[in-house]
């Protein structure tokens, strides 16, 4: 696997953050990308550990998000799911919108990405980041793949206008035994989405929260049609 590994920097010419890549396996001028974006307490080496097995076509990006939690783990936000209910730092929440949206434009620049073609594909907080960042900033977003996740109550307000949803890809995989996020989070997320137009491929699997071979082969699928 051609991988290539980015730091993040304070200078502006820097990404962000730091990821891993995997270049495209066909040339392209401008290729289109996917965006790896990992849950809470992992790092930036977990969902690449699949990214050979993602379409040639695309160049596959693994970010490290910018919370530090313990040594190799790493959050989008502050999370305490002690009380039944998530409570989180929207604060954090939304200076990682701003990073990932700042780390698009970074990716523009150095590998000359299509913009009308970047995916985000996010598991558990990841696929609560996709969600965030490509309902309030379709323009920047062509789909998402939210693996064990949900759609923030608290961003709801701040969705973007109708007309400019409707080119979002969207695919949703969850597994019904899932103690950490339960699959309630999913069908919420559907029913919504469903709401603003938008009609998620949308899966159902008898899991816990985790990404197991029947959601990736789902998963494939779906990217493999894009």
């Amino acid at each position: 696997m051609n991988t290539i590994q980015g730091m993040a920097n304070s200078k502006n010419e820097e990404s962000p953050l730091y990821y891993l890549a995997r270049a495209p396996k066909i040339h392209s001028e401008h290729p289109p990308v996917i965006i790896l974006l990992h849950g809470v307490g992992s790092n930036e080496k977990d969902l690449f550990s699949f990214a050979d097995q993602l379409p040639d076509k695309f160049l596959v990006i693994s970010a490290r998000a910018p919370q530090t939690v313990a040594r190799d783990s790493y959050a989008w936000y502050q999370v305490d799911l002690s009380k039944g209910k998530p409570v989180f730092s929207e604060e954090q929440e939304e200076e990682s919108k701003k990073i990932i949206l700042q780390f698009i434009s970074y990716l523009k620049a150095k590998y000359s990405i299509n913009e009308q073609e970047v995916y985000l594909c996010g598991f558990s907080q990841g696929a609560i980041m996709s969600y965030v960042v490509a309902l309030t900033n379709p323009d920047k977003i062509k789909g998402i793949a939210a693996m064990s996740g949900r759609v923030l109550e608290e961003v709801r307000p701040f969705v973007a206008p109708n007309e400019k949803l409707q080119h979002l890809n969207i695919f949703i995989s969850h597994g019904i035994n899932d103690g950490v996020l339960p699959v309630h989070y999913a069908r919420e997320a559907k029913v919504f989405l469903n709401q603003l137009n938008l009609h998620p491929t949308y899966t159902e699997y008898p899991a816990g929260h985790t990404i197991n071979n029947e959601m990736f082969h789902d998963l494939l699928h779906w990217l493999e049609t894009k």
